[in-house]
Parts: C-alpha cells; sequence; structure tokens
C-alpha cells in the first residue's frame, strides 16, 4: 500500500478523510440526527459571527485592489525572467470552470427572479423596473469582485511562496513568515492543509449537490426521468465515477479540453438567450444600468450588514461568503498552479476582473430574459422558484428549440460538473502529498469518492437547504486561515523590498530543480 501513497503526508490525508468520513457515515446513518445539528450549530454561527463574514469578504477586496496599484503588482510569479506558460484565454477558462461555471446554469435564471420578486432589505416595490435592477445588482454583488478577490488573494499567496520563495504549492508554505521555512511540516502547517482540504471537500460537495439535483431535472424535463434525492445521489455516483477518470489524466490533458469546451457551450448558451430571449433591447438596456450601479456601489454593498433582514442575509449574502471561502483553498491553489510567471498585478486583475465581467454579462442577459419571460406571462417562472434546479428548464420551456437547448444544457452541466470536480480531486491530493504536482492517483481516487460521498450525505440530510449549511459550517475554520495567509503575504512583499532574497532563492535553480526533499517544483 505504500508505494501506491508514496510521497503523502499521512497525518493530512488520514486526518482530512476521517473528519470527512465521519460526516458522510452519519448522515448515511441518521440524517436527521445530522440535520439537527448542523441547523442548530449554523443559527448560532450566523447569529453571533455573520459579521465576520462580511468584514472578511470586504478586506479582501481592498487587499486586492491595494496590490493591483501598488509597486508590488509588478512582481512576477515566478524569477523575473519567467512568463506564462498558458494562453490567456485557456487560463481564463480554466479558472471560469473550475470556480463559476455550473454555478451559472444554477443560479443563472432562479437568483435574479427570486430577488425581483422580493428585492432585498426592501429596496424597491416587488415585480417593478426598480426591482429588476436591483435583483440584478445583488446577483452580481453575490458573484462578483468580493468572491473573487477571495481566490485571487488565497492563489496569488500560493503562487508567490511557491514560484518565488522556491516552497511547495501549499496553503501552509503561505505561513511562512510566521512558522519559518518548514511551514509545511510543522504540526500547525499540516493542521491548516488538513483545514483547507475539509473546506475544499464541503465546498465541492455543495457544487456537486446542486449540480446533481439539476441535472436530475433536466433529465426529467427531456426523458421523465423522475425527481428525487435518491435519483440525484445515483446520478452524483455516476458523474464522479466520470471525473475520477478526468482527474487522473493530469491538468493538461483533461482540466484543459473540458473547460475551453465548457467556455465555448456557455457562450452558445448566452447567446441562445440574447437571439431568441425576446427582449433584447430592454434587457441590454437594464444590464448596461445595473451593471454600472453594481460597480459604483460595490464598497457600500459590501459593508451593509442587513439589521432588521438577518434571514435574507443568513440564506444568501453569508452563505455565498461562506462558500466562496470553502472553494477559497482548491480554486486558489488551483489557479495559483497554472499562473506560473505572471505578475502580481495581472494575477490579480485576471482572477479578481475576468471571470467577474464575464459573469455580469451572463446574468444581465439570462437574468434578464427570465424576469422579462416572467412579466410577460411567458413562463411561470416564480412557480419553479419552490425548487430553482428546475427554473433553468422552465425559462427554456419558453424559448425555440427548448428540447435541444434542454439537451445542451444538461450535457454542459455534467460537463462542468466533470471539470470542477476533476480539478477539486486533483489539488486536494496535491495538498495531502506535500506539495506534489504529480500526486498518486489512489489518492485522488480517495478524495474523489470522498467528495461525492458527502455531496450524497447531505442531499439525503436535507437537500439543497443542508448543501447551504455545509458549504457555510466547512468554511468555518477557514476563515482565521485565509486572515492568516492575507497578513503573511504583505509581511513577505515588505521583506521583499529591502532584501535580495529573491535572486539568492531561485534564479540561479534550474525550473525541474526539486523545490522540497522528494518534491517537484509546480508548473
Amino acid at each position: 500500500m505504500n508505494r501506491y501513497l508514496k510521497g503523502v503526508d499521512p497525518a493530512v490525508l488520514w486526518g482530512s478523510a476521517v473528519v470527512i468520513a465521519f460526516f458522510v457515515g452519519w448522515g448515511l446513518i441518521s440524517p436527521q440526527s445530522l440535520g439537527s445539528v448542523m441547523t442548530s450549530t449554523l443559527n448560532w454561527i450566523i447569529g453571533n459571527f455573520s459579521w465576520a463574514f462580511i468584514l472578511l469578504a470586504t478586506g479582501v477586496l481592498v487587499v486586492c485592489v491595494v496590490l493591483a496599484v501598488s509597486k508590488w503588482g509588478r512582481i512576477r510569479l515566478g524569477p523575473d525572467d519567467s512568463r506564462p506558460e498558458f494562453s490567456t484565454f485557456s487560463w481564463v477558462s480554466m479558472m471560469f470552470a473550475a470556480g463559476l461555471g455550473a454555478g451559472l446554469l444554477f443560479f443563472g435564471v432562479a437568483e435574479p427572479v427570486t430577488h425581483w420578486t422580493a428585492p432585498p432589505h426592501g429596496l424597491a416595490t416587488p415585480e417593478t423596473e426598480e426591482a429588476a435592477l436591483v435583483a440584478l445588482r445583488y446577483t452580481y454583488f453575490h458573484w462578483g469582485f468580493n468572491g473573487w478577490a477571495m481566490y485571487a488573494v488565497m492563489g496569488g499567496a500560493m503562487a508567490y511562496f511557491a514560484y518565488r520563495r522556491g516552497m511547495p504549492i501549499l496553503v501552509s508554505s503561505t505561513l511562512s513568515p510566521f512558522l519559518g521555512p518548514d511551514a509545511p511540516s510543522r504540526p500547525l502547517g499540516r493542521l491548516v492543509d488538513g483545514l483547507a482540504i475539509v473546506a475544499t471537500l464541503f465546498g465541492t460537495a455543495t457544487a456537486l449537490g446542486l449540480n446533481g439535483l439539476q441535472l436530475n431535472s433536466g433529465l426529467d424535463y427531456l426523458f421523465g426521468v423522475p425527481k428525487s434525492n435518491v435519483v440525484a445521489v445515483v446520478i452524483i455516483v455516476a458523474v464522479t465515477a466520470m471525473f475520477i477518470l478526468s482527474a487522473t489524466s493530469g491538468v493538461e490533458k483533461g482540466i484543459t479540453f473540458l473547460a475551453n469546451l465548457g467556455s465555448v457551450a456557455t457562450i452558445g448558451v448566452f447567446l441562445f438567450f440574447l437571439i431568441f430571449g425576446g427582449s433584447t433591447v430592454l434587457v441590454i438596456s437594464n444590464g448596461i444600468e445595473s451593471i454600472g450601479n453594481y460597480i459604483m456601489q460595490v464598497f457600500p454593498m459590501s459593508v451593509q450588514t442587513g439589521v432588521g433582514d438577518e434571514p435574507w442575509m443568513a440564506s444568501w449574502t453569508i452563505f455565498y461568503w461562506a462558500w466562496w471561502i470553502s472553494w477559497g483553498p482548491f480554486v486558489g491553489m488551483f489557479v495559483a498552479r497554472i499562473s506560473r510567471g505572471r505578475t502580481i498585478r495581472e494575477f490579480i486583475v485576471g482572477v479578481a476582473v475576468a471571470p467577474t465581467g464575464f459573469g455580469f454579462v451572463w446574468f444581465a442577459i439570462v437574468g434578464g430574459t427570465g424576469i422579462e419571460l416572467q412579466r410577460t406571462g411567458a413562463a411561470d417562472i416564480v412557480g419553479s422558484l419552490a425548487t430553482p434546479e428546475l427554473v433553468l428548464f422552465t425559462a427554456l420551456d419558453a424559448l425555440p428549440l427548448a428540447g435541444v437547448v434542454s439537451f445542451i444544457c444538461v450535457l454542459l452541466i455534467a460537463l462542468f460538473f466533470i471539470s470542477g470536480a476533476d480539478a477539486a480531486a486533483v489539488v486536494m491530493s496535491t495538498m495531502a502529498s506535500k506539495g506534489s504536482i504529480a500526486p498518486s492517483k489512489v489518492v485522488t481516487v480517495i478524495f474523489g469518492i470522498l467528495m461525492g460521498g458527502i455531496a450524497c450525505a447531505m442531499l439525503l440530510v436535507g437537500g439543497l437547504v443542508a448543501l447551504q449549511q455545509a458549504a457555510i459550517l466547512g468554511a468555518v475554520p477557514f476563515t482565521f486561515v485565509l486572515v492568516a495567509v492575507t497578513w503573511a503575504w504583505f509581511k513577505a512583499l515588505r521583506e521583499e523590498d529591502g532584501s535580495e532574497i529573491l535572486q539568492v532563492d531561485i534564479v540561479d535553480r534550474p525550473r525541474d530543480a526539486p523545490v522540497t526533499v522528494g518534491e517537484e517544483r509546480a508548473p
């Protein structure tokens, strides 16, 4: 067995695996008990610490602005003569698929229409033109700069310490300014890497559960497959097997191809809504105005605590910030792996702005079309909001070529399901293998099974609500890590201002030289 687990850190691997296996077993054996404990724990966290999520989401956005405009923005994530290894399109496509893709399909129509019928914080009269602008603005808020800033900070710090300081590409490496150069091998460093894996498992499991529910709805719409959590579990099991197969083919072979294909197909679906939605001029006009409103109000919105509207904040803003945090170590490491040679400024702008820009356009057109379909009575989208995984297909049913486009969307959901989980499995294997870019395939399979298992368990515990609860609970311990990582990165950048550490550490080091004993440098 040892030869299959060569290079693995046993404490990180088995510690995180046991924690997740415990939750999976609890959810399968006694779902009511787990559901009750999760609900009471979550209520306590939201009641006492929701402000912390808001401050963190605001803080990382400020950090990104500072890094992008400061002199540190010129520093390369690697030697001074290094250059990017992936084209800009492939780079952005991989980020898009790993951190955004499937969520656009699940929430693209459902979230704007929900906010239109019940505007956040009573900012507009429901189902009016003003409510449509508010609905789109808050949808951009939840999918915009704040969330991607979390990925940019985590990923930028990991890339900096891996390619600039020659350390393993691990979350624990970013804490070396505090723990020393042997941070990944120290007990606290290993604990941090274990927490990163647990957060990633809960975050990606939430996405897998949502994908499973939406695939079930799509198959029900197309082929009459019964809708139930049990069927969704079967779908998750089947697709889990597919992404495990994809994950073992490596980043370049598997993830790049799937990401590019997914991006092209998503653009096709977007153009379909734009051309055949029926209200192109109005949708574009509302989109432009709402995007402008969001950009001007993003910072005031970021510090809004929603006093008096706590249930809405818990269901939407706090859930989103926790979900972004739980995905932070996974997407952060993933974008770090594919960003060697880019400057910090290029990295920050590329990660925080490029995918956000596409999200703006997507929600403006797809969400705006959904609102117009409901307003004109062409589709009963409000009637589907109780089952949000069905909303996309309800909207498509009112448009031409509904069957064909719905089938394409089902394939696209499965594609994002596979590519996102594919990347997550590889990243978690790297975390458990001391930063190796070629982790054991056995470890990748272990995490793939655990990821599918926790998604299935949460569906059986309470469906969509339990999935949202899992994302928030998994993110709680990692909020402290994200703060520490940010502080450590700034400390390292300040040290670089007055030292020659870069020239000593890596300029003369061959690119394929080991980063640490027994480990290879990330690409």
